[in-house]
């Protein structure tokens, strides 16, 4: 297999772990709520958000780092072609 599907592939993986992350946080979230709970009697729905919040806080590395690494994935890959447009033109040998 040549370099250029292998880096696609890389690429691609990466962009589909990143969108997976997205869709696993926003599962998360989507039972979250912003309140206030202000008397003891709502302490089981309390635990709940907190509990929600705890492990949405758990996968926000895991979404920084992926943004990251698709970022540094798509500059490599748009170095690769200015790289080859510049050697097909005979600008770099």
């Amino acid at each position: 297999m040549t370099f250029v599907p292998v880096m696609w592939i890389v690429w691609s993986a990466i962009v589909a772990f990143m969108v997976g992350l997205h869709v696993y946080r926003s599962s998360l979230e989507k039972d979250e709520e912003d309140q206030l709970f202000l008397d003891e009697s709502f302490e089981q729905e309390k635990n709940a958000q907190a509990a929600i919040v705890a492990r949405t806080n758990k996968v926000e590395p895991l979404v920084r780092t992926s943004h990251w690494l698709v970022a540094a994935m798509s500059a490599f890959v748009i170095a690769y072609y200015v790289w080859e447009v510049l050697v097909r033109l005979e600008i770099v040998h």
